[in-house]
Protein backbone atom coordinates (compact mmCIF):
# COMPACT_ATOMS: atom_id res chain seq x y z
CA UNK A 1 0.00 0.00 0.00
CA UNK A 2 1.34 3.43 -0.92
CA UNK A 3 2.73 5.46 1.98
CA UNK A 4 0.77 8.50 0.75
CA UNK A 5 -2.81 8.13 -0.46
CA UNK A 6 -3.38 8.85 -4.13
CA UNK A 7 -5.10 12.09 -5.09
CA UNK A 8 -8.80 11.64 -5.69
CA UNK A 9 -9.44 13.48 -8.97
CA UNK A 10 -12.77 14.72 -7.62
CA UNK A 11 -10.98 16.41 -4.70
CA UNK A 12 -8.11 17.87 -6.74
CA UNK A 13 -7.90 21.59 -7.52
CA UNK A 14 -9.82 22.30 -10.76
CA UNK A 15 -6.80 22.58 -13.08
CA UNK A 16 -5.25 19.39 -11.74
CA UNK A 17 -8.59 17.58 -11.88
CA UNK A 18 -8.91 18.59 -15.54
CA UNK A 19 -5.35 17.38 -16.21
CA UNK A 20 -6.07 14.03 -14.55
CA UNK A 21 -9.31 13.65 -16.51
CA UNK A 22 -7.51 14.32 -19.84
CA UNK A 23 -4.98 11.55 -19.27
CA UNK A 24 -5.50 8.50 -21.51
CA UNK A 25 -5.04 6.23 -18.50
CA UNK A 26 -5.15 7.10 -14.80
CA UNK A 27 -1.97 5.49 -13.60
CA UNK A 28 -1.10 5.67 -9.93
CA UNK A 29 1.99 7.71 -10.69
CA UNK A 30 -0.10 10.56 -12.05
CA UNK A 31 -2.38 10.51 -9.02
CA UNK A 32 0.71 10.58 -6.75
CA UNK A 33 2.34 13.41 -8.71
CA UNK A 34 -0.87 15.42 -8.39
CA UNK A 35 -0.02 16.04 -4.72
CA UNK A 36 2.58 18.52 -6.00
CA UNK A 37 -0.17 20.92 -7.04
CA UNK A 38 2.00 23.60 -8.64
CA UNK A 39 4.45 21.18 -10.25
CA UNK A 40 1.98 18.56 -11.47
CA UNK A 41 0.95 20.07 -14.79
CA UNK A 42 4.49 21.24 -15.69
CA UNK A 43 5.76 17.73 -14.89
CA UNK A 44 3.10 16.24 -17.17
CA UNK A 45 4.11 18.63 -19.95
CA UNK A 46 7.80 17.74 -19.50
CA UNK A 47 7.01 14.03 -19.52
CA UNK A 48 4.87 14.48 -22.62
CA UNK A 49 7.65 16.40 -24.37
CA UNK A 50 10.16 13.68 -23.49
CA UNK A 51 7.90 10.96 -24.85
CA UNK A 52 6.69 12.70 -27.99
CA UNK A 53 8.67 15.76 -29.06
CA UNK A 54 12.33 14.94 -28.69
CA UNK A 55 14.75 14.72 -31.58
CA UNK A 56 16.41 11.86 -29.69
CA UNK A 57 15.61 8.50 -31.23
CA UNK A 58 12.73 6.85 -29.30
CA UNK A 59 14.65 3.61 -28.83
CA UNK A 60 17.61 5.46 -27.31
CA UNK A 61 15.13 7.34 -25.08
CA UNK A 62 13.58 4.11 -23.86
CA UNK A 63 16.96 2.49 -23.22
CA UNK A 64 17.79 5.56 -21.11
CA UNK A 65 14.51 5.33 -19.21
CA UNK A 66 15.12 1.65 -18.46
CA UNK A 67 18.63 2.47 -17.29
CA UNK A 68 17.34 5.19 -14.97
CA UNK A 69 14.79 2.72 -13.60
CA UNK A 70 17.40 -0.02 -13.18
CA UNK A 71 19.96 2.31 -11.58
CA UNK A 72 17.65 3.94 -9.01
CA UNK A 73 16.06 1.22 -8.86
CA UNK A 74 12.49 2.00 -9.83
CA UNK A 75 10.31 -1.05 -10.40
CA UNK A 76 7.25 1.04 -11.35
CA UNK A 77 9.02 2.81 -14.23
CA UNK A 78 10.66 -0.44 -15.35
CA UNK A 79 7.29 -2.22 -15.55
CA UNK A 80 5.68 0.64 -17.45
CA UNK A 81 8.52 1.18 -19.94
CA UNK A 82 9.51 -2.36 -20.95
CA UNK A 83 6.51 -2.59 -23.36
CA UNK A 84 7.24 0.90 -24.70
CA UNK A 85 10.91 -0.01 -25.21
CA UNK A 86 9.89 -3.13 -27.11
CA UNK A 87 7.54 -1.04 -29.28
CA UNK A 88 10.48 1.21 -30.22
CA UNK A 89 12.58 -1.78 -31.29
CA UNK A 90 14.44 -2.76 -28.13
CA UNK A 91 15.06 -6.50 -28.06
CA UNK A 92 14.49 -8.88 -25.19
CA UNK A 93 18.28 -9.35 -25.07
CA UNK A 94 18.81 -5.59 -24.70
CA UNK A 95 16.19 -5.32 -21.96
CA UNK A 96 17.71 -8.28 -20.14
CA UNK A 97 21.20 -6.77 -20.46
CA UNK A 98 19.98 -3.49 -18.96
CA UNK A 99 18.22 -5.35 -16.14
CA UNK A 100 21.64 -6.83 -15.25
CA UNK A 101 23.40 -3.48 -15.73
CA UNK A 102 25.44 -5.01 -18.56
CA UNK A 103 26.22 -2.05 -20.81
CA UNK A 104 28.88 -3.95 -22.74
CA UNK A 105 26.53 -6.69 -24.01
CA UNK A 106 26.96 -7.63 -27.65
CA UNK A 107 23.22 -7.03 -28.31
CA UNK A 108 23.79 -3.26 -28.55
CA UNK A 109 24.91 -1.74 -31.86
CA UNK A 110 27.76 0.78 -31.89
CA UNK A 111 25.62 3.86 -31.16
CA UNK A 112 23.49 2.07 -28.55
CA UNK A 113 26.65 0.84 -26.85
CA UNK A 114 28.03 4.37 -26.66
CA UNK A 115 24.75 5.73 -25.33
CA UNK A 116 24.16 3.05 -22.68
CA UNK A 117 27.73 3.47 -21.40
CA UNK A 118 27.23 7.27 -21.40
CA UNK A 119 23.96 6.83 -19.48
CA UNK A 120 25.59 4.53 -16.95
CA UNK A 121 28.32 7.04 -16.20
CA UNK A 122 25.93 9.99 -16.07
CA UNK A 123 23.65 8.17 -13.63
CA UNK A 124 26.42 6.83 -11.41
CA UNK A 125 28.84 9.74 -11.27
CA UNK A 126 27.15 12.75 -12.90
CA UNK A 127 30.36 12.87 -14.91
CA UNK A 128 31.13 11.22 -18.20
CA UNK A 129 34.61 10.27 -19.31
CA UNK A 130 35.83 12.89 -21.84
CA UNK A 131 36.63 10.26 -24.49
CA UNK A 132 33.19 8.70 -24.18
CA UNK A 133 31.53 12.12 -24.24
CA UNK A 134 33.44 13.01 -27.42
CA UNK A 135 32.41 9.71 -29.03
CA UNK A 136 28.76 10.40 -28.22
CA UNK A 137 29.09 14.00 -29.41
CA UNK A 138 30.32 12.74 -32.80
CA UNK A 139 27.12 10.68 -33.16
CA UNK A 140 24.45 12.84 -31.46
CA UNK A 141 23.65 16.51 -31.80
CA UNK A 142 23.91 18.84 -28.80
CA UNK A 143 20.11 18.81 -28.65
CA UNK A 144 20.00 15.01 -28.51
CA UNK A 145 22.66 14.88 -25.78
CA UNK A 146 20.77 17.38 -23.61
CA UNK A 147 17.49 15.55 -24.27
CA UNK A 148 19.17 12.30 -23.22
CA UNK A 149 20.38 13.85 -19.96
CA UNK A 150 16.97 15.40 -19.23
CA UNK A 151 15.35 12.00 -19.85
CA UNK A 152 17.74 10.32 -17.41
CA UNK A 153 17.08 12.94 -14.76
CA UNK A 154 13.30 12.99 -15.17
CA UNK A 155 12.92 9.22 -14.97
CA UNK A 156 15.40 8.88 -12.10
CA UNK A 157 13.24 11.44 -10.26
CA UNK A 158 10.07 9.48 -11.02
CA UNK A 159 11.73 6.26 -9.90
CA UNK A 160 12.66 7.90 -6.60
CA UNK A 161 9.11 9.20 -6.19
CA UNK A 162 7.60 5.78 -6.75
CA UNK A 163 10.10 3.95 -4.53
CA UNK A 164 10.07 6.35 -1.57
CA UNK A 165 6.27 6.52 -1.53
CA UNK A 166 6.05 2.75 -2.12
CA UNK A 167 3.59 3.48 -4.89
CA UNK A 168 1.31 0.57 -5.70
CA UNK A 169 2.26 -0.93 -9.04
CA UNK A 170 -0.10 -0.60 -11.97
CA UNK A 171 -0.20 -3.26 -14.68
CA UNK A 172 1.76 -2.12 -17.74
CA UNK A 173 -0.21 0.44 -19.74
CA UNK A 174 1.70 -0.70 -22.84
CA UNK A 175 1.99 2.21 -25.29
CA UNK A 176 -1.30 3.93 -24.40
CA UNK A 177 0.32 7.11 -23.05
CA UNK A 178 2.84 7.42 -25.89
CA UNK A 179 0.19 6.68 -28.52
CA UNK A 180 -2.13 9.35 -27.04
CA UNK A 181 0.68 11.91 -27.19
CA UNK A 182 1.15 11.27 -30.92
CA UNK A 183 -2.50 12.06 -31.63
Amino acid sequence: MSRIPLVDPEMAPPKNREALERLPVRLNIFRMMAHAETAFRPLLRLGGAILSQQQLDPKLRELAILQAAQHTPGEYEWIQHVPIAKATGASDAQIEALSRGDVTAACFDELESLVVRFNQQALADTKVDPELFDAVRRRLSPREIVELLITLGYYAMLARLTEVTELDLDPPADTVVVDALRE
